[in-house]
């Protein structure tokens, strides 16, 4: 078996990514009644990884040893950048898209975090020093990007009536791309401790995220009382 199989099979076995994709949150979403203000502030918040995510994955170009990794990464960051135009930037694309669903633009990009929040952009920050680190960051996010976004997605959903929006859409359509970039970044071989490091770095990061989901599911009542 080849190190880039172990290392995927162990990031998918992790029992830390366990316990993120079972996140009450995601299966309480599809039957929550959410007030517009609740809706409010999942999207205010998630606008913080978002926003900085772009920023994560040039820092990790710049470390990654190898340009087999740079290239892969190079396209996951083209796409979140709009490829050259700005309008098709993820950023710009869902403050354009939360407008369109009656949201406030200026509350959406300019609402303070939360320190849980504050803390998981400050993870992705501190994971970009490092190839390994950045690695395990960057798998880990692509590997359940889909699942976090379509539960934001159909928050929105159900608290406005709005449908087809284009923040949603753009993941589905460029999601399988990152999740192959990713996997293509994990292509060289690694030593034992270095494969050791992607792996604390994913776990890391999920548990991250579930904190960021905790504090969520504790404003909106979405899957409270874990």
């Amino acid at each position: 078996m080849t190190t880039r199989l172990t290392v995927n099979d162990r990031l998918a076995a992790s029992p830390v990514y366990g316990a993120f994709r079972d996140h009450p949150f995601f299966r309480a979403v599809d039957s929550a009644e959410l007030t517009k203000e609740q809706a409010a502030t999942l999207i205010e918040q998630w606008w913080h990884p978002l926003h900085y995510f772009p920023t994560f994955l040039a820092r990790c170009v710049s470390v990654l040893p190898d340009i087999a990794a740079k290239s892969a990464v190079t396209r996951i960051l083209n796409q979140e950048t709009g490829g050259g135009e700005v309008s098709k930037a993820h950023e710009v694309i869902y403050a354009d898209s939360m407008q369109e669903c009656g949201f406030d633009r200026q509350r959406v990009v300019g609402t303070r975090p939360f320190p849980e929040t504050a803390e998981l952009v400050e993870g992705y920050r501190r994971a970009s020093e490092g190839p390994e680190t950045g690695l395990g960051f960057i798998f880990a996010t692509e590997n359940t990007d889909l699942l976090m976004v379509s539960s934001i997605g159909r928050a929105i959903e159900r608290t406005t009536g709005y449908t087809g929006n284009q923040w949603v859409a753009i993941h589905v359509e460029q999601e399988p791309d990152h999740i192959e970039e990713a996997d293509n970044a994990l292509l060289t071989g690694f030593s034992p401790e270095q494969e050791d490091s992607v792996l604390t770095a994913a776990d890391e990061m999920w548990r991250l995220w579930t904190a960021f989901f905790d504090r969520l599911a504790a404003e909106s009542g979405v899957g409270a009382g874990r």
